[in-house]
């Protein structure tokens, strides 16, 4: 008998103090495409992507001190005009150390952002090539 399991990411909801802004910082800056929108929110899309923008008067900009952040992906010839869009209107809060090409950012309300070049599968063949100790892979 097989068990359940997750089929993937369905969508992230974010809770924003200004809608407006959000939306022109997500659709302007990041080039995510606006699919709906009302008073309290907004639905938003980039590729596979289904981003919920949800006003919330609790929304706080203290910042985290944790690593919890999200990771976008770009197109390999977009990368490095996108990453110049992104700092000359964002927050930069961690410069990168890791493989692959990244930018970490901070959205309007705080959100811990990161735009990364690669994926899993160039990741684990970084690993591969340079294990840390005790690293196990499985595959």
């Amino acid at each position: 008998m097989s068990h359940p399991t997750i089929t993937g990411l369905n969508h992230v909801t974010l809770a924003v103090a200004d809608l407006r802004r959000s939306i022109v910082f997500y659709t302007h800056v990041l080039g995510f495409r606006l699919r709906a929108k009302w008073p309290k929110g907004a639905y938003l899309s980039a590729g596979a992507l289904w981003l919920c923008l949800a006003l919330d008067p609790k929304t706080s900009t203290a910042r985290r001190e944790d690593y919890t952040h999200l990771a976008f992906g770009a197109r390999e010839d977009e990368f490095d005009g996108l990453t110049r869009r992104i700092r000359a209107a964002a927050r930069i809060w961690k410069e990168n150390r890791s493989e692959g090409a990244s930018v970490y950012f901070l959205d309007p309300d705080g959100h811990r952002l990161e735009l990364h070049l690669g994926s899993l599968e160039t990741r684990l063949a970084h690993c591969r090539a340079h294990p840390a100790p005790g690293l196990i892979l499985h595959d």
